[in-house]
């Protein structure tokens, strides 16, 4: 288990952040191998930066040999090996848990992990944000709200429970998970992590607990860029936002760190080590 260098106090680049997250979206699936580019001035547009910036983001993910670009053509993704599927069996079932803040990369990672293990990936936005939303309309509140009471008390709790349920009901078919969410809350808890610890060892299977740590200017490039409606709030006051997270903080029990930040690994690189890990240690077992 390992603990990421000390949060960058310099910010990074704009350029190396958009760069990292495409090359994130990449290696996720979300870009397709041959998938045409928007121009340099959309880009612009979209990640609310100027051209110059994007030109040198596009300029490293050319280096990289991620994307190509010719003359007088757009740009397109170049990732042939997408089309490469892998299949993990390790001896033991596995559940990985993935949490991290808002535009931390957590979801971006449970999918490349998702994609080399062909493991099913449970996000837990994905499996009860339409139902939370219209929950939040019935009882008078926006259906972006995820700071009030009533969401906190009521809703948020619910929405856990139905994850950890599907998590539950594939373990009991012998299937391997990954779960992603941001579980500051549980993985704060120490008595939560064993509970499910527990859980896990009675139906056969380990459970591995993964923080992603991203640095403060990087995740807020993220969020900005997705401009997913349930954000407005944390983007409207990001300082204030920000007062309330800790980018030290670290589970209390043995974990991996992925480091999502512009001066970490390559995340893809650091996901294949975790699988490496995972194999292992469900052949130990």
């Amino acid at each position: 288990m390992s603990r990421p260098r000390s949060p960058v106090a310099r910010s990074e680049p704009l350029a190396q952040q958009i760069a990292r997250n495409v090359e994130n979206d990449i290696e996720a699936g979300r870009l397709r191998h041959g998938q045409r580019l928007p121009s340099s001035r959309e880009l612009a547009q979209e990640w609310d930066v100027s051209v110059f910036t994007i030109n040198e983001a596009m300029d490293l993910l050319a280096k990289k040999g991620l994307v190509v670009s010719k003359p007088r053509a757009a740009r397109t993704v170049n990732a042939p090996d997408q089309e490469i599927r892998g299949e993990v069996r390790p001896v033991a079932p596995q559940v990985v848990m993935i949490g991290g803040y808002a535009g931390s990369g957590k979801t971006e990672l449970g999918r490349i992990l998702a994609r080399e293990t062909g493991w099913p990936m449970l996000d837990k936005d994905t499996l009860t944000r339409f139902v939370v939303e219209a929950a939040l309309e019935m009882q008078g509140l926006s259906r972006n709200d995820r700071e009030s009471e009533t969401y906190l008390t009521k809703i948020r709790p619910a929405e856990y429970d139905s994850l950890l349920e599907a998590m539950t009901e594939n373990l009991q078919c012998g299937n391997n998970s990954i779960v992603t969410a941001p579980f500051v809350r549980e993985f704060a808890d120490e008595g939560w992590i064993r509970q499910r610890e527990l859980l896990c060892r009675n139906l056969g299977a380990q459970l591995t607990i993964v923080w992603v740590y991203c640095d403060a200017d990087t995740m807020h490039t993220y969020v900005r860029h997705r401009n997913a409606p349930r954000d407005a709030t944390k983007l409207a006051d990001w300082e204030g936002y920000m007062e309330g997270v800790n980018v030290e903080f670290r589970p209390p029990v043995p974990h991996v760190v992925i480091d999502n930040s512009v001066s970490g690994g390559v995340m893809a690189v650091q996901a294949r080590q975790l699988i490496d890990q995972l194999a292992l240690n469900g052949k130990g077992k």
